[in-house]
């Protein structure tokens, strides 16, 4: 992590029971506007979720009036810092689930076995363990760990019917799950569980603490991990990656997308091209042009806001 950049970032989940989600939204939301904080915090009665970006003194606020929250003294928080704020806003909302899987039945504090980042190279090298990748597939399309299942999955709400298709190519098996922060696998393995699975692990603080706490001389993570704000992605260190946004699809942009003639920035890319009219890419242009304009005064632009995604 590169401590001199001046932005503090603050991935943040906690599963507990909250009893009245609606009544710790208002006070936490005022905090974060007061303190200067931008970014997204989701709220349900399973618990908290999101990413928040600010001052150094700001996220601690925050990160104590969290603290404070029942059960939440112990809640996981991944940090790293930016060169700018990363979000446009700061948005505190309630949802039916912090992540959104459509399983209301599991128990998300019924987790699998938590690895820890510097013991999961010696797990996934286990030629007993299968290995899976619990996001989506445009994340894993620009990094993942060597040898991991690629469910290809659209959405999170997806990997239920996987696993009931891929059930028998587990039974018996060692599991080993992994996903960006963390949050997802306290779900899926949690769902593994529930349908019968024992022997399933999963990468403590995901991706994030893993390649912020494993040497990249012994890291097995190959690429990099798209992240949920407007860094887009990062590397070992959690050092800022390569990857641009379409504005258009929201899909990650490497070198080889920005090469082809699909790719006009701020309006298309090879993802979408196809998908989109071409009075659409007319108000993206436009869209574009005026954010490019906001940018050159310094101001932000709401037409570029980075949409949500669930992790």
């Amino acid at each position: 992590m590169t401590d001199d950049l001046p932005i503090r970032v603050a991935a943040l989940y906690q599963f507990t029971k909250f009893g009245d989600p609606a009544a710790i939204k208002a006070p936490l939301a005022a905090l974060c506007c007061a303190e200067g904080v931008k970014g997204t915090l989701l709220l349900a009665r399973e618990g908290i979720n999101g990413t928040i970006a600010g001052s150094d003194a700001g996220i601690a606020a925050v990160l104590t009036h969290v603290r404070a929250l029942p059960d939440c003294g112990a809640i996981e928080v991944k940090e790293s810092r930016a060169a700018t704020m990363p979000f446009h806003r700061m948005k505190v909302r309630l949802k039916r689930e912090i992540v959104t899987m459509g399983q209301p039945d599991i128990d998300p504090l019924d987790t699998g076995h938590y690895v820890a980042p510097q013991d999961w190279n010696a797990l996934i090298a286990d030629p007993d363990a299968v290995v899976i990748d619990t996001r989506n597939d445009y994340e894993v399309a620009i990094g993942t760990f060597a040898g991991a299942i690629d469910p290809g999955t659209k959405s999170f709400g997806d990997f239920p019917a996987w696993f009931q298709a891929h059930r028998d190519d587990l039974a018996g098996k060692k599991v080993a799950m992994f996903c960006t922060g963390g949050i997802r696998c306290e779900k899926s393995t949690a769902y593994l569980k529930a349908q019968g699975i024992d022997d399933v692990f999963h990468l403590k603080g995901g991706i994030l603490a893993y390649l912020e706490q494993v040497p990249a001389e012994q890291s097995r993570w190959q690429g990099e991990c798209f992240v949920f704000d407007e860094r887009v992605s990062v590397g070992p260190g959690l050092t800022l990656g390569s990857y641009g946004l379409c504005r258009a699809c929201r899909m990650p942009v490497g070198e080889a997308e920005r090469k082809s003639p699909l790719f006009e920035e701020g309006v298309s890319c090879p993802a979408c091209h196809a998908s989109r009219t071409e009075a659409q890419r007319a108000g993206y242009r436009e869209r574009h042009r005026q954010a490019m304009l906001a940018a050159a005064r310094g101001e932000a632009h709401v037409g570029a806001v980075f949409a949500e995604r669930d992790d």
